[in-house]
C-alpha cells in the first residue's frame, strides 16, 4: 500500500515536470517523458509525452511524436499522433500524416499530408508504455564536474 502511494506521488510530479530543447540544439533519438516538452530546436526521432508538447516556430522535428496535446508553430516532418487536441499554429508547416480527437488549424498553417479523426486515438498505448517506463525508471544521476 505504502509502495503505490510513492509510486503515485512520483507519476504526479513527472507529469508537472517541464522538458525543453533549446534553440541551437540538434538532439537525435527518442525521447520518453511524463512532462510537458517544448522544442525550440532541431529533434530527428521519436518523442512520446504522456502530456503536452509544443513547437516553437523555429523548430524542426523529423520523426514520430506521441502525446496527448500538441501546439506546433514549427516544422513536423513525419508522423503524430495526438489523443486529445493538436492545434496547428499560423507558422505551422506539417508533412505527413496526423492522427488526432480535435484538430484546429490557425489561419496560415501549411498541412500537407493525411489526416485521421479520430473518436478515440490509441492513447491507451501512450498511457500503457508509461506505465512500463515507470516501473522501470530510477533516479537520475548527474556528475557536474568541470
Amino acid at each position: 500500500m505504502f509502495n503505490n502511494r510513492v509510486n503515485m506521488k512520483a507519476s504526479e510530479e513527472n507529469l508537472s515536470a517541464n522538458n525543453i530543447i533549446g534553440k541551437e540544439t540538434h538532439f537525435k533519438g527518442d525521447i520518453e517523458t511524463f512532462g510537458n516538452i517544448r522544442i525550440e530546436g532541431k529533434v530527428t526521432g521519436k518523442i512520446n509525452t504522456k502530456s503536452k508538447i509544443a513547437l516553437g516556430e523555429f523548430s524542426i522535428v523529423d520523426g514520430t511524436i506521441f502525446a496527448k496535446n500538441a501546439e506546433i508553430a514549427g516544422e513536423l516532418k513525419g508522423e503524430i499522433e495526438i489523443s486529445e487536441t493538436l492545434v496547428l499554429k499560423p507558422t505551422a508547416r506539417v508533412r505527413g500524416k496526423i492522427k488526432t480527437k480535435i484538430l484546429i488549424v490557425d489561419e496560415g498553417a501549411v498541412f500537407d499530408g493525411g489526416c485521421r479523426m479520430l473518436k478515440e486515438v490509441k492513447g491507451t498505448k501512450i498511457i500503457e508504455a508509461m506505465a512500463d517506463l515507470t516501473s522501470k525508471m530510477e533516479p537520475l544521476k548527474i556528475n557536474q564536474s568541470i
